[in-house]
């Protein structure tokens, strides 16, 4: 039996595309904690929110979805969930972890078969013989400095998002989360469990970066997956309104190869 503490890695948002950044952040957090040495990450999850969170622009759930299935279609580790898109309303970022991580303990001491989101995170908790799985958040240093934002979040949840799950937040280099911290009572409280991994390859893609660049008609490969970029023009997710003769019509707004920030977007 493994004397380490087992992880998943959750990452929430709304996933409006998902970017090769949003991949990035759970590579840097599993390589930290594993260099920490009393940590086995067993997986990642990707949890898009539903669309009662109603940000503009935000694209319809069945499609954001399906890109971050395409998204991760190369990884091994890191898998995407469906059970915040298919709730009645909006949950919280702590209702979301809470269930993820009991869940995953109920599936892990039972033979229950585990929907396919779960499948490599209980396989691998069965193998390492894991007692139980802590679900930790996996962020931007952005998300960590909106607890500072008057009447955004419930005091209760920072405490237990932060007390209870803990935190992987994915600094840009120059940054300094620590200071954020240290003005916090509430995070100074907690700051063995705010995990700061400082990415020193400099990553400024964003969604609302990428939608813009659509928006503009510019070429976004390399930025996000082809299979993503695929499919937003065959369903014209992100397209402009045109207006010729005083009719309006779609117009794509992306093309694969044609010319020329790590935040989740979700609180």
């Amino acid at each position: 039996m493994s004397s380490k503490l087992h992880v998943a890695l959750v990452a929430v948002g709304t996933f409006n595309p998902p970017t090769n950044a949003h991949l990035r952040i759970f590579e840097l957090a599993k390589d930290h904690l594993h260099k920490l040495g009393s940590f086995s990450v067993l997986g990642g999850i990707i949890s898009p929110v539903h669309d009662a969170y109603g940000k503009k622009d935000l694209a319809p759930a069945v499609h954001r979805l399906e890109m971050c299935q395409r998204s991760v279609s190369s990884s091994s580790w890191i898998s995407v969930s469906d059970w915040e898109v298919t709730r009645p309303g909006w949950s919280r970022t702590r209702t979301t972890l809470n269930f993820y991580e009991s869940y995953l303990n109920s599936l892990l001491s039972s033979n229950e078969i585990p929907p396919m989101w779960a499948s490599h995170i209980v396989g691998s908790a069965k193998e390492e013989e894991a007692e139980k799985l802590n679900v930790k958040l996996v962020c931007g240093a952005d998300l960590l400095e909106s607890f500072a934002i008057p009447n955004l979040w419930l005091d209760e949840d920072i405490d237990h998002i932060v007390g209870h799950h803990g935190m992987v937040v994915i600094s840009r280099a120059g940054s300094c989360p620590e200071k954020f911290i240290y003005d916090s009572d509430a995070l100074t409280q907690n700051k063995n469990n705010i995990f700061l991994v400082t990415e020193w390859i400099t990553n400024e893609i964003s969604s609302t970066k990428i939608r813009r660049a659509l928006q503009r008609k510019e070429s976004v490969k390399y930025l996000i997956q082809d299979s993503v970029i695929d499919y937003v023009n065959e369903n014209r997710l992100y397209v402009v309104r045109s207006f010729r003769n005083g009719q309006s019509s779609s117009v794509p707004i992306i093309q694969l190869g044609i010319s020329q920030s790590t935040s989740m977007d979700k609180i």
